[in-house]
């Protein structure tokens, strides 16, 4: 907790060396596991703020300041022009991240200072002395060693020994113990021995312990320069030949304590941050974790919430569930349903459920208690469609509450897909947190609630008062929801589509699908066998053994033995990722190179089959998990497992694919998705006629407009012309630049350009669309899809030319993925209903991308092909007509098409 209140007795001042400390975080976690799915690496970033967290959990400082070097040359440039002359360039992925951690701090109203002309090692030294002076206690987080000099009875510092995580507390009697000198004095060992980060040469053959030694034994550097003549041997020698460095070291050395600063100790206050937007900052960063440990850790300066929500609680007895529910829940407002129990893999198991309604009468209902009458009358109540309720993340309850053969229908608001809706970058939609946000009143009961709630045990009867209040906290917040949807005009994409597929989902996770897991057992057998092959294959190749998952043992085969050319640079030596080893491969056509990339690939495919065939029940039927609330661009995902992982057109995923397959008592699999879906959204979206043209003609598409950009009849359009072109369909889409185009096809990045010109000469609508659309999106600072789905993209003003065109790439996507997205959801809803209207027993099992597959009872398989033909094809009407591919078969993969 970080309070402003504080005497001088007790005052606690915090200093943070910024650019020292986000240089560390850097270099410790690795850039491929730190950044947003847009490119923008956030190691730095991350590492910094999670320091920053724990250090103002630990430190608990009532003042805090973080300092930042300026990129002017110091007084010390000038004195010294070899100063830190070594270090080498500032690496982009670096630079990009400091106006990100400037952006952290602003958001939690922490100051920052910098001045030109000095550094934040200065800035630190005037802010620790004045505060020392003034009675304050002074703990400095720095990784140079400068910041030693600074340590007395009152200021400590922290200095990090490994990354940015592991702190050691440096005191008087710290310092004195590793250095062999005090504090005053390490500026003196300095000197001596030199400081590699700084460029600054110590006295060759002397070290710490000796440099200690004279230091204590002459009282001091001034000492050690009036007695130089007397120290003898090679040192000594050494010494006097390179007194004037020491000199120039000790002086160069030295922390400015007087900088002219605006701000005293005592102003160095945390101001009141604003929740919103921390949001909005962690949701473009995808900090869900870091964001829960700061919400976790730290309060505001000043309380958020005052209120909480006033209940009356009631635990009907037998019989009278029934009368609860005619006085309290039955009116026109919505009450409010909270469960507590558990969900998942397909099924669930409740252990409670509460109700509230917007007055604050509540209810606990445990189901081990309830009888037959008070079973049917609360059955009755949850089905009951004229019954309008709010839940929140209704999936989850629906599972729970159907294990128990009961189903919950007039969910007139989820308020956690209302939230994803309003906030779709955000990752997390806990309860709490949003009542917080939009009613800023706080998950707990007023003080002097009522009620008869009587329960044998406090913890118990807690528990059911938090249930109660959770359900009266949703009434408040899917009405406040409610006005936010309707200001973002995203009403009809909740009611119409968001909120009905909830059932869907719930009822394709209850089915699952089946697995064929003697076939799926043999095939990680296969997997295996070919996993050890390239291991011995690769051992073969260099002639020894070595660790296939070692990335320390690779680079040393690959760059000390076989000298190999090197990759891009980490801490730990070399990159050995699969992108850097596939250009490495198309480098030098090294085999070992082609054994490793094998392994990693038929490894990783056997580690897929390994996990599917223990996640199957005992009717060996799997249920994976399918995600509302998990891209902002609308797609579902899915996960436990995720299906969407299974590779698609190599030979092993069809693999896989085979192991999925059709249950007993049913006749096939039916998979049915859209053609070039998404090409379809564009040339809808861009009103360009010779892409309408194109795909009206009936011919290949991608040969069509492959003919028209290279001015040749469609039979003279060979396989690397149409290929060319069909991912500059698709890359447009996605939002493809030039420099990415290029990769792809692995032509220059000027080739690149000039093929996009020629394609946006023949279809001028398309290039028009794309340039109006992040136009639009600059001034609107959203994107819309054909269903008004908004994606929120703030970045695309930022002053960071990265993050802007990452957003630019992003506003020229998300419009088409999200309709793409809201297209298969619609056509979900629609094969759902009219399957229910005909009396079909077949069923919907899974949505994979743009497939939907479906499960075919006996003697259905036409009636449900027209059928899903004609609700998938007219789930929307684009200016160029859907088209739906369609396959049967035993499995999965015999199904595709």
């Amino acid at each position: 907790m970080v309070t402003t209140e504080a005497t001088s007795e007790n005052a606690r001042l915090l200093l943070l060396d910024g650019h020292s400390l986000a240089y560390r975080a850097f270099f410790a976690l690795p850039i491929e596991n730190f950044s947003t799915t847009t490119g923008q690496p956030t190691n730095a970033v991350y590492g910094f703020t999670s320091m920053l967290i724990n250090v103002l959990r630990d430190e608990e400082p009532t003042h805090v300041g973080v300092c930042f070097d300026r990129s002017e040359p110091t007084f010390r440039h000038e004195a010294y022009v070899e100063y830190k002359a070594n270090r080498r360039e500032t690496p982009d992925d670096f630079r990009s991240q400091i106006s990100l951690i400037f952006e952290v701090l602003d958001a939690l109203r922490i100051p920052r200072l910098s001045v030109a002309g000095y550094e934040a090692d200065d800035l630190i030294a005037t802010l620790a002395t004045r505060a020392v002076d003034q009675g304050m206690d002074v703990s400095i987080v720095s990784g140079d060693r400068d910041a030693f000099q600074l340590v007395g009875p009152r200021c400590t510092v922290l200095y990090p020994r490994k990354g940015v995580s592991d702190l050691a507390r440096m005191t008087p009697a710290a310092v004195e113990e590793k250095y062999g000198v005090p504090p005053e004095r390490h500026r003196m060992l300095t000197a001596l021995v030199g400081e590699t980060s700084d460029n600054l040469p110590g006295v060759p053959g002397v070290g710490p312990k000796t440099a200690a030694k004279w230091i204590a034994k002459y009282d001091g550097l001034d000492g050690v320069i009036a007695h130089v003549d007397e120290i003898t041997g090679k040192a000594g020698a050494s010494l006097r030949e390179h007194l004037g460095e020491v000199m120039r070291n000790y002086q160069v050395n030295k922390l400015v304590c007087d900088v002219p600063l605006e701000q005293a100790p005592a102003e160095l206050t945390i101001g009141q941050w604003d929740r919103d937007e921390i949001h909005t900052l962690f949701d473009t960063l995808q900090f869900r974790v870091l964001r829960e440990r700061l919400y976790a850790t730290l309060s505001a300066v000043e309380p958020e919430a005052e209120e909480g929500f006033e209940v009356e609680v009631a635990r009907p007895g037998p019989g009278e569930l029934a009368a609860w529910l005619d006085e309290h829940a039955t009116g026109e407002g919505r009450v409010g349903v909270a469960v507590t129990g558990t969900w998942g893999r397909g099924t669930g198991d409740l252990t409670g459920l509460a109700l509230a309604n917007q007055a604050g009468a509540g209810a606990f209902v445990d189901p081990v208690e309830l009888v037959e009458e008070d079973e049917r009358a609360l059955a009755a109540w949850l089905a009951d469609p004229k019954r309008p309720k709010a839940v929140h993340d209704a999936k989850g309850p629906m599972l729970a509450l159907a294990a128990r053969g009961m189903r919950l229908d007039g969910v007139t608001s989820d308020t956690a897909l209302a939230a994803y809706l309003a906030l779709p970058g955000q990752r997390s939609f806990d309860l709490g947190d949003l009542v917080l946000r939009y009613l800023h009143r706080e998950l707990r009961e007023e003080a002097d609630g009522g009620g008869q709630l009587t329960i044998d045990g406090s913890g118990e009867q807690e528990a059911a008062r938090d249930l109660v209040v959770r359900a009266r906290a949703v009434v408040d917040l899917a009405a406040a929801l409610d006005a936010d949807l309707e200001r973002r005009g995203a009403t009809r994409l909740l009611q119409d589509v968001e909120l009905p597929l909830v059932e869907v989902l719930a009822g394709m996770e209850r089915v699952g699908v089946a697995l064929d897991i003697d076939y799926l057992a043999k095939l990680s057998a296969t997997f295996g066998a070919e996993v050890k092959a390239m291991e011995e294959a690769a051992w073969e190749a260099i002639g020894h053994e070595f660790n296939l998952g070692s990335p320390k043992q690779i680079q040393q085969v690959l760059f000390d033995e076989l000298e190999l050319p090197k990759t891009r640079r980490t801490k730990t030596g070399y990159t050995t990722d699969s992108d850097a080893l596939t250009s490495l491969f198309a480098q030098t056509g090294h085999p070992v190179l082609e054994h490793l990339l094998r392994h990693r690939e038929v490894a990783k495919l056997k580690s897929m089959v390994d996990s599917l065939i223990p996640m199957a029940d005992e009717d060996r039927r799997i249920h994976t998990t399918f995600g509302q609330m998990v891209a902002a661009t609308g797609r579902l995902s899915s996960s436990d497992p995720n299906l969407q992982n299974i590779p698609i057109r190599s030979a092993e995923g069809r693999q896989i694919r085979e192991g999925f397959m059709v249950g007993a008592g049913y006749e096939c699999l039916l998979t049915a998705d859209y053609s070039q879906i998404e090409l379809r959204i564009m040339t809808h979206l861009s009103e360009d006629a010779a892409l309408i043209e194109a795909f009206g003609s009936g011919a290949d598409f991608h040969t069509i407009t492959a003919s028209r950009v290279f001015d040749l009849p469609p039979e003279q359009i060979d396989g690397e012309l149409r290929s060319r072109i069909k991912a500059m369909n698709y890359g447009l889409a996605y939002g493809l630049s030039a420099f990415g185009l290029s990769q792809q096809l692995k032509i220059t990045p000027d080739e690149a350009r000039a093929l996009m010109a020629e394609y946006f000469e023949q279809f001028g609508g398309v290039r028009d669309y794309l340039r109006d659309i992040v136009a639009r999106a600059r001034q609107d600072g959203y994107t819309e899809t054909i269903m008004g789905r908004r994606r929120y993209l703030p970045d695309l003003t930022s002053d960071n030319r990265q993050r802007r065109e990452m957003a630019e790439r992003m506003a020229l996507n998300a419009p088409i993925q999200g309709s793409a997205a809201d297209i298969i959801k619609v056509a979900m809803l629609n094969v759902d209903r009219a399957m229910r209207a005909a009396g079909l027993a077949s069923r919907m099992l899974l949505q994979v991308h743009d497939e939907l597959i479906f499960e075919v009872a006996p003697g259905e398989l036409e009636t449900l092909q027209s059928l899903v033909r004609e609700q998938m094809g007219g789930a929307y009407d684009l200016r160029v007509p859907l088209e739906v591919s369609m396959g049967t078969g035993r499995t999965w993969q015999e199904a595709g098409h």
